[in-house]
């Protein structure tokens, strides 16, 4: 027999600190509770969907009191798309944050012994910071806690009157403490949760809601607009099947909210229907923007349907009213996923690509390939990896996880020669043409794993490394690669991080040769939990000289 899962709420929790994952924490019962959107100082009841031994993780039911430090959002859509967690709070606060974030994961995981962390390097633009963007268009629209009353859900309780002492951090008049599956009114005296879920009904917030109303029958067009297609914008936090429908973003310049704009009138005016993600139909499925500091505006439009009139009709009227556009692209996506890896752009108008730079560096940027979201911060993190690499113009640099060379590239002026490697075919490919690019005839691309191309062999034709650079992915380095690096042993590694913790780990096994000697964080992703690290490493002393 299943047991049943007890339900929690703590009263009046007092919010005491940041914690990560862009969760605040407060203390009770000698354990640490991680709570979602909050900030310290708040005092608030929470409900607990896990709850552990010494941690617990919870939801906010009610606000009591709000902290001080708390600022209004500017985005209409904050909390509801999960692409910008923390405008509640001043850019300088998150910065603060993330500085703490980066000490705590080093001192907590690494371990090892660390010289004093610089200040945070802040984004000089915290918004319209993005150069790539992907819009979704979808048949199933999130719906907003402000337009519950005029879309009720079949079988859904109305909303709540405002209680004396209940703020809801939406900005909205009522505030969802929470229903039995299947009643018809909300219980204002009791925090009634669903058993069916794991996590409370809270304010119309992101998937908490949505998981539970999953198990209502029936609603109101599958979720969809009333009268209309759908969303067209960015998918509901920990949604897969629903978009929220932005009106304005701020993470991107124009033209992108004009492009998205412009397809979704001349859809509604067209009959284009929208992507049903469940049934694996519909015409529109995402638009894909790059906005150059250059002014090269690169949009793939992606489809559904191989429709050719259809689409050419489409891209025409969208050069033709937005004339911003450089190169023009459309990809046909039959698949019920929407990987790109395996489509094929097709050029409409233009070249195909941009060109971005970095300094005076140029790089050539296609539909499929990566690179650095945010360009001028780019640079501050590239150039503080440049300083930490100490070159001479006599070192060779391998440049680990090199993806399209960008790094490598960028520091080629000091070295005398640059080795990439890369799991992807694609993205050495690119890094070559970049190379070509900007002229660099002491730069070598190769795609292979690590662990396996650097071997005696090629040292031998290729020379040993003086500097490392490793710029992994979230998942920090493979443990196998951290013992190769080991092995070789570079006088200098620059370790680039999107992930401190990752970065701790992987510095508490990199301590067994190397002292960490230099850290600088980087703000790369402004009202997110997100944060950059470059630390310096260099071989102890009592190796160095062997």
């Amino acid at each position: 027999m299943k047991r049943k899962r007890k339900n929690t709420v703590l009263e009046k929790l007092l919010i005491e600190d940041y914690a990560a994952e862009g969760r605040s924490l407060g203390r009770w019962q000698g354990k640490v509770v991680f709570v979602e959107r909050t900030v310290p100082g708040d005092i608030v009841d929470v409900f607990l969907f896990k709850n552990k031994k010494d941690w617990a993780e919870g939801y906010p039911l009610v606000f009591h009191q709000l902290s001080p430090s708390r600022v209004q959002p500017f985005c209409s859509h904050f909390g509801d798309c999960g692409g910008c967690q923390w405008q509640m709070v001043s850019y300088e606060q998150q910065l603060q944050f993330k500085q703490q974030q980066v000490k705590d994961a080093l001192q907590r995981i690494g371990k090892i012994p660390l010289p004093e962390i610089l200040p945070i390097v802040g984004a000089k633009e915290n918004r319209y910071y993005r150069n790539k963007l992907e819009y979704t268009f979808g048949t199933y629209r999130y719906i907003p806690e402000s337009e519950w009353s005029s879309h009720p859900p079949k079988q859904m309780p109305p909303p709540t009157p405002p209680r004396e002492g209940v703020w809801n951090p939406n900005g909205d008049e009522t505030l969802k403490q929470g229903f039995d599956e299947g009643s018809t009114s909300l219980k204002e005296e009791h925090y009634k949760i669903s058993q069916s879920s794991q996590t409370p009904p809270l304010g119309g917030r992101g998937a908490e809601y949505h998981k539970i109303s999953e198990s209502i029958q029936n609603p109101p067009s599958g979720g969809r607009r009333a009268g209309g297609p759908g969303g067209a914008g960015f998918h509901a936090k920990g949604l897969w099947d629903k978009i929220v429908d932005i009106k304005k973003c701020y993470l991107q310049a124009e033209p992108s909210n004009q492009v998205r704009e412009v397809i979704r009138e001349y859809a509604a005016a067209n009959q284009l229907s929208y992507y049903d993600v469940r049934h694996h139909t519909g015409f529109l499925r995402n638009i894909q923007l790059r906005i150059c500091t250059t002014g090269e505006v690169m949009v793939n439009v992606i489809v559904g349907e191989n429709a050719l009139e259809k689409i050419e009709k489409l891209l025409s009227y969208l050069e033709q009213q937005v004339p911003a556009i450089t190169t023009l692209l459309y990809t046909i996506n039959t698949k019920w996923n929407d990987s790109m890896h395996d489509l094929a752009p097709v050029i409409y108008s233009g070249k195909g690509y941009v060109t971005e730079k970095l300094e005076d560096f140029q790089f050539k940027i296609g539909p499929k390939s990566f690179f650095q979201t945010n360009t001028r911060q780019g640079e501050e993190l590239y150039r503080i990896a440049r300083d930490y690499a100490e070159l001479t113009g006599k070192e060779t640099v391998y440049d680990l996880y090199c993806g399209t060379g960008s790094i490598g590239i960028f520091v080629s002026k000091g070295a005398k020669k640059i080795i990439g490697v890369e799991m992807i075919e694609e993205a050495i490919e690119d890094a070559k043409e970049n190379a070509a690019l900007n002229n660099l005839t002491a730069a070598e691309f190769y795609a292979g794993d690590v662990i396996d191309i650097c071997n005696n062999d090629f040292f031998v034709a290729h020379g040993r490394p003086d500097v490392i650079i490793t710029d992994p992915p979230r998942a920090g380095m493979h443990e196998k690669l951290v013992k190769k690096i080991l092995d070789i042993a570079a006088p200098v590694v620059v370790y680039v991080s999107c992930n401190p913790a990752t970065q701790g780990r992987d510095l508490n096994l990199l301590g067994e040769k190397y002292e960490v000697t230099r850290i600088q964080p980087v703000d790369m992703f402004p009202h997110t939990q997100h944060i950059e690290n470059v630390v310096q490493l260099k071989l102890k002393k009592s190796l160095a000289n062997l």
